[in-house]
């Protein structure tokens, strides 16, 4: 953490490059140790020594730390364990595989609460009109046509057009209706009807629910276990992810273990009672080990689990999420079925490995020259947009330029023109520049003989 990097680059001398360091740092678990040192460069150590000497001081810290109170240690100690299971909590929500945890079991139960409302819904409607049990044998359908026909009184040719759009089928509409007609069944009062229609839609409602969420089951697959649903399905996917509690604990799991999930207790009974250990589990409702001879659903489900297993490794430790190892995977299950069943040869391990990581390579070079073009078109793009701006800034400066020198030549006009109306009113009127002349010279004589006096 950048505590613990912060610690240490305060409290230990600075790593100088090219040079030996002349300390090293005692760590009690070596991957640590490994992981400090690729970030710190600090030289770690973990041996015999150091465990004793940490043992040493996990026994003697109260005595030699002076300041320390009886309740501090306790602290620290609850601190942390909260600071670790925070973590822990924190880590299960990023990788969001509870949310198939609960929608898995909410799923099962979904399935039970449908199939007993829907046998009461026919159980209590029966007594109304029997006949339509043996004609509608599908449970949702059922109440589709028990919530439309209510009262089989009131059944007519007149809605024999209303019955095909539910039923789907004009044959089985007209055979409805013929049997309401000589149905054995007894009346129903209005009050009985209006429960029977209500219960009938509640039923209705929670089998849309039920595919609603059967449809985000699958893209929380899609997104969590890309490559474990293309090859096992997401149902069984998500059971196995389930009871081993979390996509991590599926992947640690070997194949050997992942074969016998769920199937714990006829494990331990054959240990007790000395018999042949149990051969599939959860995996036994995978479309492979049905399709699979009685004498190979074993062999079937031995490969099965192994390829889950890798599947599951796969997409719990692997950064980008596809469906190509999945893919591969499923390919390889359905060429071991043709090989027990037909005696084809299957290809080699490695080289269906090889080629879905080509596969994987090609698409991460695909996805790579897309974001760079992305990239490129977005940046032609603003270029055109600020070379836009630019050429309308220019225009509205010119614009601006053209609007001065038009004010400053009309400017320049006026003034020519009053320079020529004064050149003209000059030209006109001589006399007057005649007087102002002789008033002048008057103005001169007197000057001149006040100073003649003096």
């Amino acid at each position: 953490t950048d505590e613990l990097r912060t610690v240490l680059e305060t409290n230990l001398p600075k790593v100088k490059e090219g040079k030996k360091p002349k300390f090293s740092l005692g760590v009690a678990e070596s991957k640590l140790g490994s992981q400090i040192h690729d970030v710190t460069k600090i030289p770690c150590q973990c041996n015999e020594f150091v465990g004793e000497l940490l043992r040493g001081v996990r026994q003697h810290f109260v005595d030699s730390v002076g300041d320390l109170k009886p309740g501090d240690l306790i602290k620290a100690q609850l601190g942390l364990s909260h600071s670790y299971s925070r973590a822990k909590v924190k880590f299960n929500v990023n990788r969001v595989d509870n949310m198939v945890i609960q929608a898995i079991f909410l799923l099962d139960t979904l399935d039970k609460d449908i199939n007993s409302f829907s046998m009461r819904v026919r159980e209590w409607y029966s007594w109304h009109f029997p006949e339509l049990v043996k004609i509608v044998n599908d449970n949702y359908l059922y109440c589709k046509v028990a919530k439309f026909i209510e009262d089989k009184s009131k059944l007519s040719e007149d809605k024999l057009e209303g019955l095909t759009d539910q039923v789907g089928d004009e044959d089985k509409a007209k055979e409805i209706i013929e049997a309401a007609k000589a149905s054995m069944g007894q009346d129903l009062s209005p009050v009985d009807l209006i429960n029977v229609h209500m219960f009938a839609q509640r039923v209705m409602d929670l089998s849309d629910y039920r595919r609603r969420l059967y449809d985000y089951l699958t893209t929380k697959m899609n997104d969590i276990a890309p490559n474990l649903a293309s090859l096992i399905g997401e149902v069984v996917g998500a059971r196995l992810i389930s009871h081993a509690g979390s996509l991590t604990n599926l992947a640690k799991c070997p194949s050997s273990t992942l074969q016998i999930l769920c199937a714990e207790k006829a494990l331990f009974r054959a240990f007790k009672t000395r018999r042949n250990t149990p051969k599939y589990g959860l995996i036994f409702h995978s479309s492979f080990i049905g399709r699979a001879s009685a004498k190979n659903k074993g062999r079937m489900a031995r490969y099965l689990a192994n390829k889950c297993s890798i599947a599951s490794r796969i997409d719990c430790f692997s950064e980008n999420g596809s469906t190509i190892f999945g893919e591969k995977l499923r390919e390889q299950v359905e060429e071991r079925l043709d090989f027990y069943d037909k005696g084809v040869a299957p290809r080699k391990n490695i080289d269906v490995m090889k080629s879905a990581i080509e596969i994987a390579d090609n698409k991460d070079t695909e996805m790579e020259t897309e974001e760079a073009s992305a990239k490129k078109s977005k940046k032609k793009k603003q270029k055109a947009t600020d070379e836009d701006d630019m050429a309308v800034d220019n225009a509205a400066e010119v614009t601006n330029g053209d609007a001065t020198e038009d004010h400053k030549s009309e400017k320049k006009k006026k003034k020519k023109e009053k320079r020529k109306v004064d050149l003209e009113v000059e030209t006109q009127d001589p006399s007057v520049d005649e007087g102002a002349n002789g008033d002048s010279s008057k103005k001169k004589k007197k000057k001149s003989k006040r100073m003649d006096v003096d």
